[in-house]
């Protein structure tokens, strides 16, 4: 194949940053990062805005330590700035993000001639284009970019290259100058929202329903109705976190052999998107919340609470990670028993504080057995090292086996006469119990466990078997 002909003639080849160099937005990067630190810096933002775009840039970035080399590049587009360079072109980075944060990328990417970010002034819309056409003359130079404010720039380059552009504006931009290459634009934007709701982990939510089944209140259309509403309400505020999580989690996702694939983390859902969801779906949940019992409303803004100190600090602290996982499984049968009035059973709470528990300990032991197998020593943004693992093995079968032996002891006690007229068929339900959470760990033992234990259940054929059973065995108690 021939070589490519020299290029060191034509004009030199700005590129954008945000958007288009990588799929994200550095000074959201750095910002959440500094929320995560410390989330009253949100306080501060306001008063560094004042400031102007500049400052607040420059505020944060003095703050934070991004990690260059963990960002979502566009992986065609930078491999096209690398032919382009290669052929002998000149290539500047040319970008409205803090000029130090920049100059890391440029640095780790070793693609560029030189950057012009912003330091004192906002290197942005017509402030760039004049920069860029002091420095390189009017039609002197092609520019890389993405977004609408970046015509203001295009209107003077000799040729614009739009990279993952919409169609209308690649034809507003070729009303300016000549638009020689475009990236198509990424496709399935709906499915990366779907993907970051994490609608599977919805399931977990029918643990609502618990209460109304110990109760035997399951044939009552009011009850469940009002208890699917719950789910619903409580759905929405759980995905609502789930978002904030993400948002908040990216080093470390980007860090992890699975979840690096997340939309926010993989640069396939804008951070900006993220920050909108969260709190919409936490007004909609609330607002659903708000029309059921005050108690039910009271234990959702208990949940979303924990949840956000799970988030924030929790998540971070060994063994404490843990035991905040199976409180917010517990909260779910609460909030189950306040949406509907139901009592709360001594028995039910003890068994789910412990199978929870072992359950949280099967997600943490999951998750370090595939950093291990993948030859890394901790958890990124947890507490934990392989080293744990043996320990997590111990303290994961015992609490399961303790959510056993507590549901062995109920079947003698005074309460499930009242319930039951056949309560020796609970034994079965004890044997079910025993072999899937035996099972369970050996397949995490084996490293064939998914890590979340609720997805694995959900997909796995002998779990699903052990489900219907187990409400067989119920049903014939009854």
């Amino acid at each position: 194949m021939p070589a490519a002909a020299p290029l060191a003639d034509a004009p030199v080849l700005c590129v954008a940053l945000d958007g288009t160099l990588i799929r994200s937005n550095l000074l959201l990067e750095s910002l959440l990062l500094l929320i995560k630190r410390n989330p009253l810096y949100l306080l501060c933002v306001p008063w560094w805005r004042r400031r102007g775009p500049a400052a607040l840039k420059a505020k944060v970035a003095a703050r934070v330590e991004l990690d260059p080399a963990a960002l979502p590049y566009d992986r065609e587009f930078v491999a096209w700035l690398r032919s382009e360079r290669e052929s002998g072109r000149t290539v500047w980075l040319c970008t409205a993000a803090n000029e130090r944060l920049a100059g890391e990328v440029a640095a780790h990417l070793g693609l560029f001639t030189g950057v012009l970010a912003s330091a004192s002034a906002h290197l942005a819309g017509a402030a760039k284009a004049a920069t860029l056409c002091d420095r390189f003359g009017e039609r002197g130079f092609d520019y890389c970019a993405s977004a609408r404010r970046d015509l203001a720039v295009w209107r003077h380059a000799r040729a614009a290259i739009i990279v993952r552009g919409s169609r209308s504006l690649a034809r507003r931009a070729g009303l300016l100058t000549s638009v020689p290459r475009s990236f198509p634009p990424h496709r399935g934007t709906l499915r990366a929202v779907v993907q970051t709701l994490r609608p599977h982990q919805w399931v977990k939510n029918a643990l609502l329903v618990v209460p109304l089944l110990a109760a035997h209140r399951a044939a009552d259309p009011a009850a469940v109705l009002t208890a699917l509403r719950a789910i619903v309400a409580f759905s929405l505020c759980a995905s609502s976190v789930y978002v904030l999580n993400d948002l908040l989690d990216l080093q470390a996702d980007r860090a992890h052999p699975r979840k690096s694939q997340r939309p926010f983390a993989a640069g396939k859902l804008p951070l900006s998107a993220g920050m909108a969801l969260a709190p919409a779906l936490l007004l909609a949940g609330l607002l659903m919340a708000a029309w059921m019992p005050t108690q039910f409303l009271a234990v959702v803004l208990a949940y979303y609470a924990f949840a956000m100190s799970y988030s924030f600090i929790l998540k971070q602290l060994i063994l404490i990670d843990a035991l905040a996982l199976a409180g917010l499984y517990t909260l779910r049968i609460i909030a189950g028993a306040a949406a509907n009035g139901v009592p709360l059973s001594f028995w039910l709470m003890l068994f789910s504080v412990f199978l929870f528990l072992s359950l949280a300990f099967v997600k943490r032991f999951a998750e370090l057995d595939a950093l291990r197998r993948s030859g890394q020593l901790h958890a990124a943004g947890r507490g934990y090292h392989v080293e744990d693992l043996a320990l997590l093995l111990s303290l994961g079968t015992a609490g399961g086996y303790l959510s056993v032996l507590i549901l062995a002891l109920y079947i003698h006690s005074p309460e499930i006469e009242a319930l039951y007229r056949q309560p020796r068929w609970i034994w079965l339900l004890c044997v079910l119990l025993l072999y899937w959470i035996s099972r369970t760990w050996m397949k995490a033992q084996r490293g064939r466990m998914h890590d979340d234990p609720v997805v694995f259940a959900l997909k796995d054929p002998v779990s699903l078997l052990i489900g219907v059973l187990a409400a067989v065995t119920v049903s014939l108690a009854i």
